[in-house]
């Protein structure tokens, strides 16, 4: 059975977001912020730190209840260079925590490029 990547693009794990957790380069700051949402949807920690900007990462970092959550969907609604080596992804990512209402969590990403890697850096909710 193929398992089918949360990310939204509707391609199997294996080929999309499966490969950047597997160590590929995410060539645009959208691919590594799909690739963050799967990696929250999984609960891959390890990831979501190396992927997070060293001036900007958290020494500790846990996803609380990650069994008690359980994400909905991703849409990006928008991508955009703001410079050559930084850019932006504005997304809405739903989930459910619990027995609680559905929250959306609608996030104005900023990305930063160095040595060839994207990093998340921060966002505004």
């Amino acid at each position: 059975m193929t398992v089918m990547c949360p990310c939204g693009l509707g391609r199997p794990y294996a080929a999309c977001c499966g490969l950047l957790h597997a160590g590929a380069i995410a060539e645009t700051a959208e691919a590594l912020m799909r690739s963050r949402y799967s990696a929250y949807v999984l609960g891959d920690i390890d990831y979501l730190l190396a992927t997070w900007h060293a001036d900007t990462r958290p020494a500790r970092f846990d996803l609380g209840d990650a069994a008690a959550t359980r994400w909905l969907g991703l849409e990006v609604r928008r991508h955009a260079m703001t410079g050559a080596d930084s850019a932006i992804v504005e997304f809405v990512a739903r989930y459910k925590s619990g027995g609680s209402p559905a929250v959306r969590l609608h996030e104005l990403s900023r990305f930063v490029r160095e040595d060839g890697r994207w990093f998340y850096v921060d966002g505004d909710h």
